[in-house]
């Protein structure tokens, strides 16, 4: 494994976009703050399926595994649709995922101060919102046993849902320690009154729970955690839950809290020195690809996070987030973003916007 390599996946859609803008912003910081890393670009997703034949070569999947961090951008299309499930490019996330063992996404919703209005909420009920909520990636219902059958007119699918103690135990404890670094809170989110996997969810944390116990647990199902984070979301500091619930929940989150789905980042870590995933958490929104109108914000902050979790270069990270605050204070907005009196630019500007305000930020840090 190189301890300075970095593996580019564009993917999809607006995958290619919004990965050009976060690999310039990238390479940025990598100059201002001389970090050494080396960017490779890989293919994965449906480019994959068009070129080899399946949405994850093994000669990508050889890179990944040799590399520090790999940045994503999004997977899939139309014209993949009725593609058999192996053969779909989203396929080539799942699989890297499980096949790295990379086992807990962590996403933030935490509402950029320029960004308010564009959230349903009224302002007092966002300001001051920060939660993390880290969810189970490798194991759950997208995994698990799928069937799907016909008999005459009639057909039937069933997808199965399962889990292992130790898959619960790692990314629980993975919760229980950044609760640690922050407000000490934890909320296991389940369907416990339901599931047996739930129920067992429960056991795991609770059990796990006697080796921190400065941190406060509580436990709710997902439909009141869903209500709630919209009603009362400052009373969630760290939210643990299953693959499924994570999915819904932080994309709940990031469209009511934060206001477009676009500008938040995640990470998706293994145990310490394994590689590590980065990249934004929304789809590909193929009607808009090569219209240079995305947003590359969450891709950018991906970076970001890539070199804090990573390469533990924290001046860098910071830099780029707040070049990113920066550009959005001085009112640049991509076009989902856009409200009255804001100036709007296109996917590339913005790029460019972030990159040159990270010069003299970087200049500042760098002195600090």
């Amino acid at each position: 494994m190189s301890d300075k390599k970095v593996i580019v996946l564009p993917g999809d859609g607006i995958g290619p976009e919004v990965l050009r803008e976060a690999r310039k912003v990238l390479e940025e910081a990598n100059r201002h703050f001389e970090l050494g890393l080396v960017l490779e670009e890989r293919v994965a997703g449906g480019a994959a399926l068009d070129k080899y034949g399946e949405p994850l070569p093994s000669e990508t999947l050889q890179a990944c595994r040799h590399a520090r961090g790999v940045l994503h951008g999004t997977f899939g299309g139309p014209e993949w649709d009725e593609n058999p499930s192996h053969k779909r490019p989203l396929t080539a996330l799942l699989n890297l995922r499980k096949e790295l063992d990379v086992y807990a996404n962590i996403r933030y919703a935490r509402p950029f101060p320029a960004l308010l209005s564009k959230a349903p909420l009224k302002d007092e009920l966002l300001e001051g919102v920060d939660i993390v909520i880290v969810r189970e990636v490798t194991s759950g219902i997208y995994y698990g046993p799928k069937e799907r059958r016909s008999s005459g007119r009639s057909f039937r699918a069933s997808d199965t849902m399962m889990y292992a103690d130790f898959e619960i135990e790692r990314v629980a404890r993975r919760a229980f320690e950044i609760s640690q670094t922050r407000n000490k809170k934890l909320t296991c989110v389940d369907k416990a009154n339901v599931l047996e996997c739930s129920r067992l969810w429960r056991k795991v944390v609770r059990d796990l729970h006697r080796e921190y116990p400065d941190v406060e647990l509580e436990f709710m199902y997902v439909d009141i955690c869903a209500m709630q984070l919209v009603l009362n979301p400052k009373n969630f500091d760290v939210v643990l839950t299953s693959n499924i619930f994570g999915d819904i929940l932080s994309d709940e989150a990031s469209a009511v809290l934060v206001g477009s789905v676009g500008v938040l980042p995640s990470a998706t870590l293994g145990e310490e020195g394994q590689t590590s995933l980065f990249g934004p958490i929304h789809g590909p929104v193929n009607e808009i690809a090569g219209k240079d109108i995305a947003n590359p914000l969450g891709t950018i902050l991906s970076g970001a996070l890539m070199l804090r979790f990573v390469f533990k270069e924290e001046k860098a990270a910071a830099a780029i987030e707040r070049a990113v605050e920066k550009v959005l204070d001085e009112g640049y907005r991509s076009a989902e973003l856009m409200t009255p009196g804001m100036i709007k630019v296109g996917c590339m500007e913005m790029g460019n916007l972030i990159a040159e305000r990270l010069k003299s930020i970087a200049g500042q840090l760098k002195q600090t």
